[in-house]
């Protein structure tokens, strides 16, 4: 997996495009693209650095998706229940590991196969905090998609909704004209299985741990 991550093309110096409500969507690929691996990595706030959550009192920020594949097959990458996914398999997302108190520096990453972008139908990148008061004013939240072409594109938690336990931040889909990432950033009082009925998913939920 380490070779996956640094899926930048060193020789681009595009500029990176953030994502609000002013211009809220961006093409991630065109038809007949076949690009690598997309790295997409959530930071928050860490300890010491921003003097916001101590470690007696850090905020459990998880990265995860909801995918749906073209011939229709649905689930969830995420920590919970160890669904890692895999990168060169079924559903050709996976999850690196899970950082509990948003003091690795390079927070969390979970990476998108885009060799075939018409696999994909839809995936919904959420956050949602498993510990912790749910702050996100505190956690100051950012989402940063790297595709293959050397762009940045950048998703901040920003109009944070105070209690809300979840946060559904882009959505990528693919209408038949490549694939395309809208920002999201939703905030919604509930778990995964609220994620899914805002969404209309369609799948069921059973409790589970990590």
């Amino acid at each position: 997996m380490r070779s996956m991550v640094g899926n930048q093309n060193p020789g681009m110096n595009l500029p990176k495009v953030t994502l609000s409500k002013a211009t809220p969507s961006v093409n991630l690929t065109k038809p007949g693209d076949s690009q690598g691996a997309m790295r997409v990595n959530l930071n928050w706030s860490q300890g010491k650095k921003r003097g916001l959550f101590k470690r007696s009192s850090a905020v459990d920020l998880d990265l995860g998706c909801l995918y749906e594949l073209a011939d229709g097959t649905k689930g969830v990458v995420q920590a919970i229940g160890n669904n890692f996914g895999a990168l060169n398999a079924v559903p050709y997302i996976q999850l690196d590991s899970d950082d509990r108190t948003g003091e690795a520096s390079g927070g969390e990453n979970m990476h998108i196969n885009l060799a075939r972008p018409d696999t994909f139908r839809r995936i919904l990148i959420f956050a949602f905090i498993y510990e912790g008061v749910p702050n996100w004013a505190a956690a100051d939240g950012v989402v940063t998609l790297y595709p293959t072409d050397g762009r940045q594109i950048e998703v901040p938690l920003d109009s944070p909704v105070s209690g809300a336990r979840s946060c559904a931040i882009a959505l990528l889909q693919n209408s038949g004209g490549g694939l395309t990432v809208h920002r999201e950033v939703n905030y919604i009082n509930g778990n995964q299985s609220a994620i899914d009925r805002a969404y209309g998913w369609g799948m069921d939920w059973q409790p589970g741990s990590k």
